[in-house]
């Protein structure tokens, strides 16, 4: 079984939407088991090493599965016990590592924790959750609000006080300053690490500590109250999450991880200048235990397409950290746009070389390896509660998370039932089955670099060094090791752009995985619009025929 350092990527499955085995519209475990090959098999799959499943736990799906109310357990919609057994035992076979997701913050309000605490303030559950009385005037203990829209708080008839859901009122936060929930929270990856999964995605944890007298987060100088505005913003979170116990706390969870051979765990975390600069944000996530936990780099989201900034963030975050320290570099997931979107087609292929020619562990996000995009979801059909809570602010997540499309059938080849969401537009063009047939193709560009991944160990640990002056048009920096280098030009704009290599070199991929440019004999290249290269160093050159 490959190592954890030897992963050329991990790939995100949203379960409901990648694979239907049963005609019921919904993706369940079986349908990905299904699909493995396609994942990583002999011929015509991706090539990937490991897969993240979005949470598959038994739920009332509120928030399609982040509102767990067994954490170890599957949902019917997606199977059983046995079928993630079996899963979990093919992809080892294949040499893929599993990675699932865990949800530390918040339970749902059906979970028998909460069923229990809400009882009475006298039981052995009274305190696993943020329970406080309504202050003398009647009023909400504070001013915390909702990421769903709303005060955090809700009144418990029954208990008689409020109680703190940080999301949604069906998700009440956990009292992670109760060293007994941090006890079961331990209990619960253990199950998972003794079933054989290798690694856990941990949700939403800058949540899990607040400030131990839940004072009133400060008013927001910029918010401005009006028609299509998020009245999240109406306050700063520094109170609300990220307290002074959440590195240890989470250190906890990474001894866990440590007892077992292999595994890692990675943290959900957007940084945020409000709380203090995300140098310190990341190191401190760094600090908790390197050897087995790392954060998601999810800065790269918010940066505009532009060569300067991409090679500024990317020259930062890595110059900050060491090498004992694993990037994850993310530009996409179920939360945010579909990169063919965000960016353009073109463009989306660049982030593609971009991101699988970067140092450490990337993330790909099902769909983008065909150039998938967003797709309008009609009113009707509208499934994520944030655009049922908050219409009209763009801030709804189905346009991401539509059916993969296998082939040009009906529904994709996803289902022969009714599909959950929308399978969209241009299937035709943009499914497994047709761009397995081009060479020239998305998929096309995601094998080869996958392959290239898994062939080059200075791809996977090589230093990252920038080359050249900076420019406002191309991009570039090396990958090396002390007996292979390889450099990465990437045009960021709609015109040729020519760039000087260091040495001469041999085009190992470039956007158009047909057409490669050629190197003169000093060393120039010259990159076509949005055109991005990887290429071999003539004086170092690789110990395989790539």
């Amino acid at each position: 079984m490959k190592t954890w350092q030897d992963v050329n990527a991990i790939y995100q499955i949203y379960p409901r939407s990648f694979m239907d085995s049963n005609g019921d519209g919904v993706g369940d475990l079986r349908g990905f088991i299904e699909r493995l090959d396609y994942v990583h098999g002999k011929k015509n799959s991706l090539g990937i090493d490991a897969v993240w499943f979005s949470p598959f736990f038994p739920s009332p799906m509120a928030d399609f599965g982040y509102d767990v109310s067994d954490y170890c357990n599957i949902h019917p919609d997606f199977g059983t016990l046995d079928d993630i057994r079996e899963l979990i035992n093919k992809a080892h076979q294949r040499d893929v590592k599993v990675m699932i997701d865990f949800v530390p913050n918040h339970t749902s309000n059906e979970h028998p924790w909460f069923l229990k605490s809400k009882s009475s303030k006298s039981n052995d559950k009274s305190d696993y959750y943020v329970w406080r009385d309504a202050k003398p005037d009647g009023s909400l203990p504070n001013n915390w609000r909702s990421i769903f829209g709303g005060p955090a708080w809700e009144w418990d008839e029954t208990r008689g006080q409020y109680y703190l859901h940080t999301f949604l009122k069906e998700q009440p936060d956990l009292n992670w300053d109760n060293p007994l929930v941090r006890a079961e929270m331990k209990e619960v990856l253990r199950f998972w690490f003794d079933m054989g999964v290798d690694g856990i995605r941990a949700d939403a944890v800058r949540w899990i500590s607040k400030h131990p007298d839940l004072i009133d987060d400060p008013k927001n100088p910029k918010f401005k109250p009006g028609e299509h505005v998020d009245d999240f913003d109406m306050v700063i979170h520094k109170n609300s999450r990220f307290g002074k116990q959440l590195f240890p706390y989470l250190r906890e969870l990474t001894d866990v991880v440590a007892e077992y051979d292999d595994r890692i765990m990675i943290f959900e975390d957007y940084p945020d200048d409000a709380i203090s600069p995300p140098r310190e944000q990341y190191l401190g996530f760094y600090s908790i235990n390197p050897k087995v936990s790392m954060p998601f780099n999810f800065s790269g989201m918010g940066v505009p397409f532009d060569a300067q900034e991409f090679g500024q963030f990317i020259s930062e975050f890595q110059g900050m950290i060491t090498d004992e320290h694993t990037p994850v570099y993310c530009f996409g997931n179920h939360d945010q746009w579909r990169l063919a979107t965000r960016f353009g087609e073109e463009q989306a292929r660049l982030i593609a070389l971009l991101q699988l020619t970067l140092p450490g562990l990337p993330v790909v996000y099902y769909g983008d390896e065909l150039g998938m995009k967003n797709v309008d979801i009609p009113a009707d059909k509208i499934q994520d509660p944030v655009e049922l809570r908050k219409p009209g602010l763009g801030q709804g997540r189905d346009p991401e998370r539509t059916p993969m499309r296998w082939d040009d059938t009906e529904n994709a080849g996803f289902t022969t039932g009714e599909p959950w969401l929308p399978i969209g537009e241009n299937v035709a063009r943009i499914n497994v089955a047709k761009q397995l047939t081009e060479h020239d193709s998305f998929l096309s560009l995601y094998r080869r670099l996958l392959k290239l991944r898994s062939n080059l160990s200075v791809l996977r640990e090589g230093d990252y060094e920038t080359f050249g002056e900076a420019r406002a048009d191309v991009m570039t920096f090396a990958r090396r090791t002390a007996t292979e280098h390889v450099y990465v030009a990437l045009n960021f704009t709609d015109k040729p752009a020519k760039v000087k290599l260091p040495h001469g070199g041999r085009v190992l991929c470039c956007t158009h995985p047909v057409d490669y440019p050629d190197i003169s004999g000093d060393g120039h290249v010259t990159l076509r619009p949005f055109e991005a290269v990887l290429v071999e160093c003539i004086k170092h050159p690789l110990n395989i025929a790539a």
